[in-house]
C-alpha cells in the first residue's frame, strides 16, 4: 500500500507541475484575460477529476458514465502532457537560439566597426572637401563658415515634401512585430498548444481503436517441415474493464476471424484490475476457440495478478484454455511438433508464484523447437538460448509516443514493440490491445499479431 502511496504521490506532483506550466504558458500565448484563465484552471481540475475519478467510482456509477468521464478527462489531460513535451522542445530549441545570438554578438563587439565615414562627413561635397582639406575644423573656423551654406530649419507647421497634404486620411502602415527568436516562440508555442489538444482528441476518441493485424514471418530453426506455415494470433494486454468491454470484445474476435490462425496465445493482463470483468474474459475464449485449430492458450501477467489470478485462471479453464502457468504442451502431430510453453509473471507474489523455465521445459523433448509465452519482454535476458521465440506483451508499445518513443529508454533494452534478436533467439513483443491509465492510444495502435513460422 506505501508503494502505491508514493506512486500516486509522485504522479500527481509531475502532473501539477505539467499543468502549472502549460497554464502559464497558454495563458501568456493567448494572452488570456481574468476569466478566461478562470475557466482553463477549472478546466484542467475536472479533466483530473474525471480521469481519476472514472476509477474510483467504479461500481458507484454506471460503466458507460465512467467511461464518458473519463475519455472527456483524458483528452484534457492527455493534451497537457502532450503539450508539456512538445513546449519543452520548443523552449530547447529557443535556448540554444538565445545561446547562439549571444555567442554572435560577443563576436561582434570584439571587431572594429565597419563603414565608419570621415570624420564631419555630411554627405555634402563640399563640406567633406573642408574636412579632408584643412583635417579638422577648429570653432574659429566654424565661426567663418559662409552664412548662406547653413540651410535654415523648416518652421514647424510647414508640410514636409512627399507627405500627404494637411487633412488627407493617412493609410496605417505594416503592424510591429517581434523579433526573429521572439516571434518563433510565440508561433511554436501557440502551434504546440494547437497540436497537443489535436493530438489528444486522436487519441482519445480514434486512437485506441484503430486496430490492426501485424503480420510477421520468423524463422524457427527445427521446425518441422510439415508445421511450415503454421500461424499464431497473439492477443496481448486486453485490460478487460471499465474502458475496455464489448465493442473491444467484438473487434478482438472479428480481427482473429480474419487472421484465421492455428493457434490463438493470449499474453497476459488479460483484465485490468477488476475480478468482476473475468466472465468476459472467458466469452472471449469461448468465441475464439472455434476459429483455430489447436484452440487458445493464456498465461497471466501482473494486472491479472492485481485483480486476482484464480479468478481469471478459473475463467480461462472454465472456457478450456490451456493455461500454461509455468507450463508446456506440445503442439502438432507424428509428423513433427513444436514446444509451446509459459510461465507465470514476473511480479506475481506469494508461494509458489512467479516464473520457472525450468519447470516449462520439463514438459516438452527437449529437442523440439520451443516457442515461450511471458509476459513482460524483460524476461528474455533468461529464456534466450533455450527457446527459440518469446512472444511478450505488457509495454502497451509505449501506449503514448510523441513521434519517438520515450518508453525505449526506461524499459530494459529497450524492448517495447516488434521483434528483437539475442543469443539465437527471437523475441516478439506485441503491442497490446487495450489500454492502461489513459484509455487513448499516441502513434502505438492496437494490435493483433499473425505469427508464421517457417522452417529453416
Amino acid at each position: 500500500m506505501s508503494r502505491w502511496l508514493i506512486f500516486l504521490s509522485v504522479l500527481f506532483v509531475v502532473l501539477g507541475g505539467m499543468h502549472a506550466y502549460v497554464f502559464r504558458r497558454a495563458a501568456r500565448v493567448w494572452g488570456l484575460g481574468r476569466r478566461a484563465k478562470a475557466a482553463l484552471a477549472a478546466l484542467f481540475v475536472l479533466g483530473m477529476v474525471l480521469l481519476f475519478g472514472g476509477r474510483a467510482m467504479r461500481g458507484v456509477l454506471p460503466d458507460g458514465w465512467l467511461e464518458a468521464g473519463a475519455v472527456g478527462g483524458t483528452l484534457v489531460v492527455l493534451a497537457v502532457m502532450l503539450a508539456t513535451g512538445f513546449l519543452l522542445h520548443v523552449d530547447a530549441f529557443g535556448g540554444l537560439w538565445w545561446v547562439a545570438e549571444r555567442l554572435r554578438g560577443r563576436r561582434a563587439t570584439g571587431t572594429p566597426e565597419q563603414g565608419a565615414t570621415a570624420s564631419g562627413a555630411t554627405g555634402d561635397g563640399s563640406s567633406s572637401a573642408r574636412a579632408t582639406g584643412s583635417g579638422e575644423l577648429g570653432s574659429g573656423e566654424l565661426d567663418d563658415v559662409d552664412a548662406a551654406d547653413a540651410t535654415p530649419p523648416p518652421p514647424r507647421d510647414a508640410p514636409t515634401i512627399g507627405a500627404p497634404p494637411v487633412g488627407a486620411p493617412v493609410e496605417p502602415g505594416p503592424a510591429p512585430t517581434l523579433g526573429g527568436r521572439r516571434a518563433f516562440l510565440q508561433r511554436a508555442s501557440a502551434g504546440a498548444l494547437m497540436v497537443a489538444g489535436g493530438s489528444s482528441g486522436y487519441a482519445a476518441l480514434f486512437g485506441r481503436h484503430d486496430y490492426a493485424i501485424d503480420e510477421v514471418p520468423i524463422a524457427l530453426p527445427g521446425l518441422p517441415r510439415t508445421l511450415d506455415g503454421y500461424t499464431i494470433a497473439q492477443l496481448s494486454d486486453i485490460h478487460f474493464g471499465t474502458f475496455i468491454g464489448e465493442a473491444e470484445l467484438r473487434a478482438a474476435v472479428a480481427l482473429v476471424r480474419d487472421a484465421a490462425p492455428d493457434l490463438v496465445v493470449l499474453t497476459g493482463d488479460l483484465l485490468d484490475h477488476d475480478p468482476a470483468y473475468a466472465p468476459m474474459l472467458g466469452r472471449l475464449v469461448r468465441e475464439l476457440r472455434p476459429l483455430t485449430r489447436d484452440g487458445v492458450a493464456a498465461i497471466p501477467g501482473n494486472h491479472d495478478h492485481y485483480a486476482g489470478v484464480e479468478e481469471v485462471v478459473d475463467a480461462l479453464r472454465r472456457a478450456e484454455a490451456h493455461v500454461l502457468v509455468n507450463g508446456g504442451r506440445l503442439i502438432g502431430d507424428a509428423g513433427g511438433a513444436f514446444g509451446l510453453l509459459g510461465v507465470d509473471d514476473l511480479w506475481a507474489r506469494g508461494p509458489g508464484r512467479g516464473p520457472d523455465l525450468g519447470r516449462a521445459l520439463a514438459m516438452v523433448p527437449p529437442d523440439v523447437p520451443k516457442v515461450l509465452l511471458a509476459h513482460q519482454p524483460v524476461f528474455f535476458e533468461e529464456a534466450a538460448g533455450q527457446v527459440q521465440l518469446q512472444l511478450s506483451g505488457h509495454t502497451h508499445g509505449g501506449q503514448i509516443c510523441f513521434g519517438y518513443n520515450p518508453a525505449e529508454m526506461v524499459v530494459p533494452h529497450g524492448w517495447v514493440r516488434g521483434r528483437y534478436e539475442l543469443e539465437g533467439g527471437t523475441l516478439y513483443v506485441n503491442r497490446g490491445f487495450g489500454t492502461a491509465g489513459p484509455p487513448a492510444r499516441l502513434f502505438s495502435p492496437p494490435e493483433v499479431t499473425k505469427i508464421v513460422l517457417v522452417s529453416s
